[in-house]
């Protein structure tokens, strides 16, 4: 049984014969005929009663002809859906946002694709990381804005490549230096983001390299918490140099950190291998789009 076959049957039933139907499926009324036939001995029973030019439903013939308009309407459903993704006018864009930069990074970019996309759903999830790529993994979103190295698993559209500063009290002693390293702030308290947080591994990978083991003295989720925990002199702490720059203040000094494959660099991620939806689609080009007007 074929969705063909259903229409012929339908619109022989719907125009009263034949002859009229195959002119409105496009087909020669012999191949209507054998079209209708073939449903009859593939159902096994009669469906029409054939009277002169004349047709009528049998039993049977009636609950086929109720069920084929069914299949038919969900078919007419199904395309229009699968068209209206294509043109954007439903669907969901399901994607995963870090806390640290997401609204400097992405905040224009919800807007300018609410008005392009108007009738596409948002489902937007905030976590760290490392959480994020567990719901990418398991397929509950479609993209992630993640830090990503070669060794990550995901096909990814680069964002934005940041160098970290480090964030000191503004009367620190090495407040002067135009460049630090790990190997200048063994002694210092650090101050890291909370337990999930990418970036937290960038900085704790070097130490390790540099065969230091950082004295963690506080950990928070919030860029601002940080930044105020630096300028009452709790420790140091490490940011990228966007997001330093909009918190600097005169209570603290923002100085580049010169450790190697320490660099904040997001990127949109998605499952290798995977084809995403038209929603998600459109989000990468617009993100690219976005970045080539700001070169």
């Amino acid at each position: 049984m074929n969705l063909r076959t259903l229409r012929a049957f339908v619109e022989v039933v719907r125009q009263g014969g034949f002859t009229q139907a195959a002119e409105v499926v496009s087909l020669t009324q012999s191949s209507v005929s054998k079209a209708v036939k073939a449903l009859e001995v593939e159902l096994g029973v009669p469906l029409l009663y054939r009277i002169g030019h004349k047709t009528e439903l049998t039993a049977a013939g009636e609950i086929t002809y109720r069920r084929a308009l069914v299949i038919l309407t969900e078919k007419n459903h199904l395309l229009a859906e699968i068209e209206a993704l294509r043109d954007l006018k439903g669907g969901t864009l399901r994607i995963g946002l870090p806390p640290v930069g997401c609204g400097d990074l992405f905040a224009k970019m919800f807007t300018e694709y609410r008005s392009r996309y108007p009738q596409v759903d948002i489902e937007l999830i905030e976590h760290g990381g490392n959480r994020l790529r567990e719901f990418l993994e398991a397929g509950a979103i479609d993209i992630a804005a993640l830090l990503v190295s070669k060794d990550d698993a995901v096909a990814y559209q680069d964002v934005r490549n940041e160098p970290l500063v480090v964030v000191l009290q503004a009367d620190h002693p090495l407040s002067q230096c135009h460049l630090l390293d790990f190997r200048d702030l063994q002694a210092e308290p650090f101050i890291l983001f909370e337990e999930g947080f990418t970036l937290n591994q960038l900085i704790l990978a070097a130490c390790e390299r540099r065969k230091i083991s950082p004295r963690i003295t506080a950990r928070s989720g919030q860029i601002d918490f940080i930044v105020d925990l630096v300028t009452a002199g709790l420790g140091v702490a490490f940011l990228p140099r966007m997001l330093a720059n909009k918190h600097k203040h005169p209570g603290i000094s923002l100085v580049p950190l010169n450790e190697p494959h320490t660099d904040w660099r997001i990127a949109l991620a998605w499952r290798a291998g995977t084809q995403l939806p038209p929603a998600a689609i459109a989000w990468l080009e617009l993100a690219k789009t976005l970045a080539l007007s700001k070169e």
